[in-house]
């Protein structure tokens, strides 16, 4: 056996200052502001600045924050809409060695108390329109140095009370715009902190490190082929998944970055008639929503716009409305704990000469790793091993790689469990095509076993989209005696359009196997996160509550 002796290669070549540097976002808008000053890079309503004013706003908030007491390791939270101030935290909060930690703007007061609680914040910036929600999570904490920061958005002219000790821009005025970012010792020190939904419970913290967030930055320009000066619109909120790490990805593009207050069909089109965007990212019903606009509204639109579509797979309806825009839609997948959408389902060559109906069955896969992420694969949840690539073997999605999470804060046990064997376990049930494509099915918890049989609850919302009258379905599983469970389906019609119980089951007849047809059809509104996600597990509670009453 040869000796592990040092070689050639071992001797003479360690790291230094002049060859090794921890990765960071925080050199990508430090690059975009020295070689673009002058390019626009944030614009929101009447306000608007270059990429020089955008980094000289950045060190300014990191600055005053040292001066509040903030440094390595400490957290900062935000209340934030997709407004300059959320995006500036992106930077200026790790520029001051702080992990960012954005909370969702619709959570109720005790959930936001919880995760300010777990997360050990130490300032917490908030928009005066969460004031309500948020004065009463600040009433059931037990920080009582938390520095509150307002945020008084010009673009919002609703109620809402200040509850801090000063503004944002009062706080910016007291930093320095000359003062250098702290930068990590180490790219594997935490830079932001995401919550997931919590639906089982409190949600767990999940921890992003700079290196993920600076190759992600990268990756996504490459993945998704964007041009340096991409005009990027903000339908997807920051606060989820730190916005797929995009705040990063347009200072590494040098591009534009196109605030949205609030998701509008009116205002999402005036912005990309206006600013001639080029690209966004949303769950399938921000697509719906902008494919399905009055004609009135797009008018004047010519250009191409790429979309990335995640957070659930995109209906058929939803691909062929997008294809007839002549926007350009691909799938995206991902977690909270791959910093958001990891793969992606890029079009190979001869996709625009197929027929609509091949179209949409590629369009629908959630594709291949993320130049970042260095492996997914659909695996066998007890053994690890591959499953043949044939489109048929179910598995589970497993991922490996620097866009996987550092970890669940405070909690070593949910984290080993995440990682056991060496693979993240996404939870989520695909088979891999041929071509190596993954393709979901469902959710491990939103198989519905009936009889012994797995249905999907995907392949039977797919076949009720297909209905004219329906606008939003979610399949659930619902107890039954005799089969164990048998598939529910909540539906929204379409305004102005009707739709009977019967009529949706004899649909259901022409397009699914007998078993597949849902039991039960209840026409309801369906509960949809901000980001679009429906809340499937508030539907699995009303089937149950009614069944227990039946």
């Amino acid at each position: 056996m040869r000796e592990t002796s040092p070689s050639i290669y071992d001797m003479g070549l360690d790291k230094n200052p002049a060859n090794h540097v921890p990765l960071t976002p925080l050199s990508h808008i430090e690059r975009t502001a020295f070689v673009f000053p002058d390019q626009p890079s944030v614009v929101h309503g009447g306000r608007s600045w270059v990429w020089r004013e955008t980094l000289q706003r950045c060190r300014r908030l990191a600055s005053a924050l040292r001066k509040l007491g903030v440094g390595k390791n400490d957290t900062v939270s935000v209340v934030l809409n997709n407004t300059p101030e959320m995006y500036e935290c992106h930077f200026g909060v790790p520029g001051a060695g702080a992990v960012l930690n954005t909370i969702n703007t619709r959570l109720d007061a005790q959930t936001v108390a919880f995760i300010l609680e777990h997360a050990e914040a130490r300032v917490l910036i908030t928009d005066r329109e969460y004031a309500p929600v948020v004065s009463e999570a600040l009433k059931l904490l037990h920080r009582p140095s938390l520095i509150v920061i307002d945020v008084d958005d010009p673009e919002y002219t609703g109620p809402g009370e200040r509850l801090g000790r000063m503004d944002y821009e009062a706080l910016l005025a007291t930093g320095d715009p000359s003062e250098p970012f702290t930068l990590p010792g180490d790219e594997w020190d935490a830079i932001s902190l995401s919550y997931t939904s919590g639906t089982t419970g409190n949600p767990k913290g999940v921890v992003y490190h700079h290196r993920g967030a600076f190759l992600g930055a990268l990756g996504h320009n490459v993945s998704w082929g964007m041009p340096t000066h991409s005009v990027y619109l903000w339908t997807l909120p920051m606060f989820h998944c730190n916005g797929w790490v995009f705040p990063w990805v347009m200072a590494a593009n040098a591009g534009l970055n196109v605030c949205l207050r609030q998701i509008a069909a009116d205002a999402i089109w005036e912005r990309i008639r206006t600013h001639r965007v080029t690209h966004y990212c949303g769950a399938p019903i921000v697509h719906k929503l902008i494919a399905e606009a009055p004609a009135s509204l797009r008018e004047g639109v010519t250009h191409t716009v790429k979309a990335l579509c995640g957070g659930a797979p995109p209906p058929q309806t939803v691909l062929e409305a997008m294809e007839k825009i002549g926007f350009d839609l691909i799938q995206g997948y991902g977690l909270t704990e791959t910093y958001g959408a990891s793969m992606m389902s890029p079009k190979k060559p001869g996709y625009d000469d197929l027929p609509m109906v091949d179209k949409v069955m590629l369009a629908g896969r959630q594709g291949v790793p993320s130049h970042v992420l260095e492996d997914a694969a659909v695996l066998d949840p007890l053994t690890l091993e591959p499953c043949p690539l044939d489109g048929e073997s179910m598995g589970e999605v497993m991922m490996r790689g620097n866009f996987v999470m550092k970890g669940y804060l405070k909690n070593p046990q949910a984290t080993r469990d995440a990682f056991e064997g060496g693979w993240f376990h996404s939870g989520d049930l695909a088979v891999a095509m041929p071509d190596g494509y993954v393709k979901i099915r469902d959710r491990s918890k939103d198989i519905i076993i009936s009889g012994g049989e797995n249905i999907s609850s995907i392949e039977v919302e797919n076949a009720i989209y297909a209905h004219p009258a329906v606008n939003i379905v979610a399949v659930v599983a619902a107890p039954d005696e005799k089969w164990g469970e048998t598939p529910a389906a909540f539906i929204e019609l379409r305004p102005g359009m009707e739709a009977t119980e019967e009529d949706i089951i004899r649909h259901c007849r022409d397009h699914l196997a007998g078993f597949k047809i849902p039991r039960r059809i209840i026409f309801d509104e369906i509960p949809r996160t901000s980001t679009g996600k429906i809340q499937k597990y508030m539907l699995r509670d009303r089937v149950g509550s009614l069944a227990s009453f039946e």
